[in-house]
């Protein structure tokens, strides 16, 4: 087996079961590690070949990405060596490879206390920038997905998030009463504009700096 018909059963199998997300992730690993080794033997591509191609691939990247492409390409090997219950070693778990391409330290998250996200709240200058940054720190919402927000989307207590960063069809968030009375009563201030009437917010004038500030309250680690 060569490094090519290895790289097509791999992602065959992925095709099964993993989310597009995750998929695209993969192609840029494998399509440069086919377009290096393409006819190469499977078991003839060593550490110093693992070593030499993760390096040339991620020399400008964060250490963050160079870990991934090391952990994504240990996975590989580990599928076609127990697939095809080939009697070799996994090239990626020679000691060098571990140690150059280690998991980085994560830099401590810093979070805002939830007075502070009630001042930035309350000294918004709009009810629509009020009602996006309630949505982000008090139900979850990402910016991106607050303002996807259709006007069919709002059920009660209830919001349909559309195309979620999870990659599944749909997810559900709930508002405390006081934001969805807020969001049933928004006036003229949260109508779309015209070439976009479903859409329950302008996507202008948004303060960018106050709504980072409040993601930072509830992203999680």
């Amino acid at each position: 087996m060569n490094i090519t018909e290895a790289v097509n059963m791999f992602t065959y199998h992925q095709r099964a079961g993993l989310k597009a997300r995750t998929l695209q992730s993969y192609k840029h690993l494998l399509e440069n590690l086919q377009g290096k080794y393409a006819d190469h033997p499977f078991d003839s591509i060593g550490p110093d070949e693992i070593y030499q191609f993760l390096e040339s691939l991620t020399r400008d990247c964060a250490r963050s990405t160079r870990r991934l492409r090391y952990a994504q390409l240990k996975a590989f090997f580990n599928f076609i060596i127990e697939k095809c219950t080939l009697n070799m070693r996994n090239p990626c778990q020679a000691p060098l490879l571990a140690k150059s391409f280690k998991t980085p330290k994560q830099a401590a998250r810093k979070i805002l206390e939830k007075e502070v996200i009630e001042e930035i709240i309350y000294n918004t200058k709009t009810p629509r920038d009020r009602l996006l940054l309630e949505l982000q720190a008090k139900c979850g919402l990402r910016i991106g997905e607050a303002l996807k927000i259709r006007v069919s989307d709002v059920c009660d207590r209830k919001l349909i998030l559309r195309e979620p960063k999870s990659d599944k069809e749909s997810e559900v968030a709930f508002m405390p009463e006081q934001v969805a009375k807020r969001l049933h009563n928004p006036g003229k201030a949260l109508i779309g504009r015209p070439f976009i009437p479903h859409l329950l917010f302008h996507r202008q004038s948004f303060d960018k700096e106050a709504g980072k500030k409040t993601q930072c309250f509830h992203s999680s680690p």
